[in-house]
């Protein structure tokens, strides 16, 4: 093989290791992401609205949250956080979103999201009735009563029942799952690392803004 030729199959090889990496960056249906058809109704079209399914019963879901609450805090002004709460038609994980609704109802959710993880999957807390998480959320100096009225008030429990009805929707069966826009759950079989879903969804948020801003220079 004279020297032009072996220069030639080099230049090409040094191609096809410059390409792998690139090609293996692109997102592929069923590897990174599965569509959702029809796609999931949002809460906000002005923006992209990422969707995290969770429950406070759910250890990766716990193992999630800090990491979330930071990638969360650090998100463009086009992209916008919502948790959804699943129930899975399991009594306890019903019971946990009726307490996320409630805690959002009055205004403490931000604030007791994490000590509720922290509760549950730290200290192994039985918070498995209205009266134990009561008296828990008493202890961090909310008022029970308004805590009652909101647990047990129409608009929690049909909120609770409605989350639901997305997560089917989005056809969600385990969690935490992310959703992009209503149209991507994110998978993500290759990833190993929290932060590394994260990263992936970040690429799937890109791969929406694209969709939905044709022609527009990143």
């Amino acid at each position: 093989m004279n020297r032009i030729v072996r220069g030639w199959f080099a230049a090409l090889a040094l191609i096809a290791l410059a390409l792998a990496p690139a090609a293996h960056a692109q997102l592929a249906v069923g590897r990174d992401y599965v569509n959702i058809d029809p796609p999931l109704q949002t809460d906000n079209a002005a923006k992209i609205e990422i969707i995290e399914f969770f429950s406070f019963a759910c250890p990766h879901c716990n193992d999630l949250h800090p990491h979330l609450d930071r990638w969360a805090a650090k998100l463009p002004a086009d992209v916008t956080l919502r948790r959804v709460p699943v129930g899975f038609n399991q009594p306890y994980y019903q019971l946990m979103a009726r307490f996320y609704y409630a805690l959002e109802a009055i205004g403490e959710v931000d604030r007791l999201s994490g000590p509720v993880f922290n509760a549950i999957h730290q200290k192994g807390l039985k918070l498995v009735d209205e009266r134990s998480i009561s008296d828990w959320v008493t202890a961090q100096g909310v008022d029970a009563k308004k805590f009652s009225d909101a647990f047990n008030a129409f608009g929690v429990v049909s909120k609770a029942k409605r989350a639901d009805q997305l997560s089917a929707a989005a056809r969600v069966t385990g969690v935490p799952a992310l959703v992009v826009d209503g149209r991507y759950l994110v998978v993500g079989k290759d990833i190993k690392t929290l932060p590394e879903l994260l990263a992936l969804t970040d690429k799937v948020i890109d791969k929406r803004r694209a969709e939905r801003n044709p022609g527009k220079k990143k």
